[in-house]
């Protein structure tokens, strides 16, 4: 009995030596926290990363793994058009979507930090696009959108401005048009709350200093707001360009692409390759070949914040 005690009480007490370690170990103990974040990053980022860069290189099929055909897909992507088609809407749609978000929601955050009634309930109200989910969203403006009971192009004609009703969603431009201004609505509620916080950050300390030193409002927005915002700006604005820039939601519910491709982004038209169609590989290389433009939106980001390294007087 007392040689099965010692050899608990010995295994007990390494147990507590080996916790004291982790404990005292910031290094160590730090490294354990992250294993379960790594941990699920692995499982459903890494993982389907690797897996569909793999299937981009094969010629998958639905129901058939395929076999290893190297860079073929991609090869065939350069020569299509409709691809080709789809990089351009997405480009114009990502562009000028974050453009007009940035703008609209910069002046609404500057808008809601200076003194106005009921700023915290408008501030509530403001939320509401980004929290309302986007197939929602999506159905709301579909009904909008509607060709023939539009709630727009009724207001219009009741105001005679228009004699006709607006075909939003079947003319390629109008539809351009239409699936930007529905992306703006949804995605300013998160630039403006983002900046806004930001704005809060700010000390009105300096822009006192500025109005005795006599700075118009342009002067103490271009000196003092900008460039105290410019870090935030560059992490809230590279966020805003992957939500946009992978958009699908939105645009597969609203036009599935259409009319004739007008409104397919990158992100559409590889799962209309893959799952519809049933080619697995294209509709992986389409979507692998997202990877570099998402990469250049993240190095957007470091920069900024190498920025804001400099601005607390760190080195570049």
């Amino acid at each position: 009995m007392t040689v099965v005690s010692e050899g608990v009480g010995g295994r007990a007490g390494r147990r507590q030596g080996l916790l004291a370690v982790i404990a005292d170990s910031s290094d160590l103990l730090g490294w354990l926290f992250m294993v379960p974040a790594a941990a699920l990053l692995l499982v459903f980022l890494a993982y389907p990363l690797v897996l569909g860069i793999w299937l981009g290189l094969t010629d998958a099929t639905l129901g058939d793994p395929g076999h290893f055909t190297g860079f073929d897909n991609f090869l065939t992507l350069f020569s299509d058009d409709v691809y080709w088609l789809s990089v351009f809407n997405t480009i114009v749609y990502t562009v000028v979507a974050s453009a007009a978000k940035f703008l609209l929601g910069l002046w609404l955050a500057m808008l809601l930090n200076e003194h106005v009634p009921f700023k915290a309930f408008i501030r509530a109200i403001v939320l509401l696009p980004w929290i309302v989910p986007t197939v929602l969203s999506a159905i709301a403006f579909w009904w909008i959108y509607d060709a023939q009971f539009s709630i727009v192009s009724w207001a219009l004609k009741s105001m005679g401005l228009i004699h006709s009703n607006i075909d939003f969603l079947g003319d390629p431009t109008n539809a351009r048009i239409s699936v930007i201004i529905a992306n703006v609505w949804r995605g300013i509620p998160f630039v403006a709350i983002s900046l806004l916080a930001g704005l809060q950050t700010i000390p009105a300390s300096l822009y006192e200093a500025a109005t005795l030193d006599g700075a118009s409002g342009w002067q103490r927005f271009r000196f003092i707001t900008l460039p105290m915002l410019t870090p935030i700006i560059a992490v809230v604005m590279t966020f805003s360009v992957l939500f946009t820039f992978t958009d699908f939601q939105l645009i597969y519910v609203l036009t599935r692409g259409g009319p004739i491709n007008a409104t397919h982004l990158m992100a559409t038209l590889a799962f209309q390759r893959a799952i519809p169609g049933g080619q697995l590989g294209q509709g992986a290389a389409l979507a692998t070949s997202m990877i570099p433009f998402l990469v250049a939106a993240v190095m957007f980001s470091y920069f900024g914040l190498q920025r804001r390294k400099w601005q607390q007087g760190g080195r570049d």
